[in-house]
C-alpha cells in the first residue's frame, strides 16, 4: 500500500508541476526521477550478493538425502518449465507489449540517454543468447570471481554459489580436528553476512515507495497520464497466465499423478490458498499449508520438505511474473527478443527467484535483476518499474497464492511412491511432530521471510 500511495502522490506532483522547478526553484520532478533510479541501482547492487550468500546459507543450514533432493529438484524444474512455457507462449502469441511501445520508448527518450543507444544496447543483449550448448556455457563461465558480481550476472552468481556450497558441504564431511574450527567460523560468517545483507535490503526496500514517487512524478510530468492507459493489458496477460498454470496445470497433475482429485487439492487446499491471497505472503501461510497437506494424507516428511525447505525453489508465481514482465517491456521498447534471449530471461527468472525467495520483498528485489538480464538499461528499468508497480499490488497477491499452490503440488508429488507415509497423523518415526516442530526443523531455509509483494 505504501508503494500505491507513492504512485498516487507521484501522479499528483507530475500533473501539478509538470517539468517546472519547485521547492525554492531548485528541485523538480526530473530530480526526483533521478533519485528513483538510485533506489533501483541499490536494489540491484544488494540483490546479487544476497543471491550468492542465500545459496551458501541454505547449504550450511539444510541437510536432505540425495534421493529426496534429486526428486525435489526434478519436480520443481518441471513445474518451472511448464510455467515459463505458458507465460512465454502467451507473450509471443499476443505480444501485449506492443500496446505500450510508443509510451515507454518516448519516456526513455525523454530520460537520461538517447533512444538510439538504448536500442543498440537492447539489440546486442537479444543476440547474446544462443542455442549452441558450448556458446551458452562459455558465456556463463567468468574470467574472474569478481566479474559476475560487478556485472550483475545472476546466472553465473548462482552457479558460483552452487559450486561454493557443494565444496563447503564436502569439506564439512571430510573435516578433521585441525580444520573443524576454521570451517565453523566460515559457516558462522556466511550466516552473519547473509543476515546483514537482509537487514540492509530491508532498509532499501523501506525507501522504495519514495523512489517510486519520484520516478512516477518525473514520468507523468513529461508524458502525462497516458502512460498508464495500456497497463491494464499487462495486468490481464499476467493474471491469465497465472490462472492457467495454477487452476489447470496444478489440479490436473495433482489428480493424474498425485491421485488427489480437484475436490481434495483445491477443496482442502482452499484454506492455504486464500490465506496466501489475503496475507500476501506464502511464508505466513506455511503453517496453514502444512495442516492442509496433513488433511490431504501427505506424509509429514514430504510436507516439510516441500513447504519448508523446498519453499525457496517453488516460486512459479514469481518466475512467471519476472519473465513475463521482462518480455513485455522488451516488446514495449520495440525490440522483442529472439528465442535465445528469452531462454536467458527464463533462466535468470528461475535462478534469481530460487536464490532469493527466502528474503522479504522477493518479487521486487528480483525484478531489476531479470530486467537487467533482458538487456534493459538502468534508466529504462527505473522508468518501467513504476508503470508495472501500479498494478503489482493485485499481481502480488495472486503471485503468493500461486506459490502456495506450487508448494502443495510439490508435496503431493514427493509423496508418490514414497514409503514414508504417515500413520494417524504421526511422523514416520512415530515422534508425532506437529506443525511447530516441522517449522522449527526447517532451520534457516525460511530465510528472512517470503513476502513477494513490494
Amino acid at each position: 500500500m505504501r508503494v500505491l500511495a507513492g504512485v498516487v502522490l507521484g501522479i499528483v506532483l507530475g500533473l501539478v508541476f509538470g517539468e517546472r522547478k519547485y521547492l525554492f526553484g531548485r528541485i523538480g520532478n526530473a530530480e526526483l526521477g533521478r533519485l528513483g533510479l538510485l533506489v533501483v541501482k541499490l536494489l540491484k547492487a544488494l540483490a546479487v550478493p544476497l543471491v550468492f550468500f542465500a545459496i551458501l546459507d541454505a547449504f550450511v543450514k539444510t541437510d536432505i538425502s540425495l534421493k529426496k533432493g534429486a526428486r525435489l529438484l526434478v519436480i520443481c524444474a518441471v513445474n518451472a518449465t511448464v510455467a515459463l512455457g505458458i507465460g512465454l507462449s502467451i507473450m509471443n502469441g499476443f505480444t501485449p507489449g506492443r500496446h505500450l511501445s510508443g509510451t515507454v520508448s518516448e519516456l526513455y527518450r525523454l530520460g537520461a540517454a538517447p533512444s538510439d543507444a538504448a536500442a543498440q544496447e537492447l539489440l546486442a543483449a537479444s543476440k547474446k543468447g544462443s542455442l549452441g550448448f558450448l556458446d551458452n556455457l562459455s558465456s556463463y563461465v567468468p574470467r574472474s570471481l569478481v566479474d559476475p558480481f560487478s556485472e550483475n550476472s545472476v546466472i553465473t552468481v548462482v552457479l558460483l554459489g552452487l559450486l561454493a556450497g557443494l565444496a563447503l558441504r564436502r569439506a564439512r564431511a571430510r573435516r578433521t580436528e585441525g580444520t573443524e574450527q576454521g570451517l565453523t567460523v566460515i559457516e558462522q560468517g556466511i550466516g552473519g553476512v547473509y543476515a546483514i545483507l537482509v537487514e540492509a535490503l530491508d532498509i532499501v526496500v523501506s525507501i522504495v515507495p519514495i523512489g517510486v514517487l519520484g520516478v512516477v512524478a518525473d514520468v507523468v510530468g513529461k508524458a502525462g497520464l497516458r502512460v498508464f492507459e495500456s497497463i491494464w493489458i499487462f495486468l490481464v496477460t499476467v493474471l491469465a497466465a497465472m490462472a492457467l498454470h495454477s487452476l489447470v496445470y496444478y489440479p490436473l497433475v495433482a489428480w493424474l499423478v498425485g491421485k488427489k482429485p480437484p475436490r481434495v487439492y483445491l477443496g482442502i487446499g482452499a484454506d492455504p490458498i486464500l490465506t496466501g491471497l489475503s496475507t500476501n505472503s506464502s511464508l505466513a501461510t506455511v503453517p496453514v499449508t502444512l495442516k492442509a497437506l496433513d488433511r490431504m494424507g501427505v506424509s509429514p516428511a514430504s510436507a516439510r520438505l516441500a513447504a519448508c525447505i523446498g519453499t525457496n525453489l517453488n516460486n512459479d508465481g514469481i518466475l512467471l511474473y519476472e519473465a513475463m514482465t521482462a518480455v513485455f517491456l522488451t516488446q514495449a521498447v520495440g525490440m522483442p527478443l529472439g528465442l535465445g534471449g528469452q531462454v536467458t530471461i527464463g533462466l535468470a527468472s528461475v535462478m534469481a527467484a530460487a536464490g532469493i525467495a527466502g528474503i522479504p520483498e522477493a518479487g521486487l528485489v528480483v525484478l531489476p535483476l531479470v530486467l537487467g538480464a533482458a538487456g534493459l538499461p538502468d534508466a529504462l528499468i527505473a522508468t518501467a518499474i513504476p508503470l508495472v508497480m501500479t498494478v503489482d499490488w493485485i499481481i502480488a497477491r495472486v503471485r503468493s497464492g500461486v506459490n502456495v499452490m506450487s508448494d502443495m503440488l510439490v508435496a503431493v508429488l514427493l509423496d508418490v511412491g514414497d514409503g514414508e507415509k504417515k500413520s494417524s497423523g504421526a511422523a514416520p518415526d512415530g515422534g508425532g511432530e506437529d506443525v511447530a516442530d516441522l517449522l522449527g526443523n526447517a532451520g534457516g531455509s525460511l530465510g528472512g521471510g517470503r513476502d513477494e509483494s513490494p
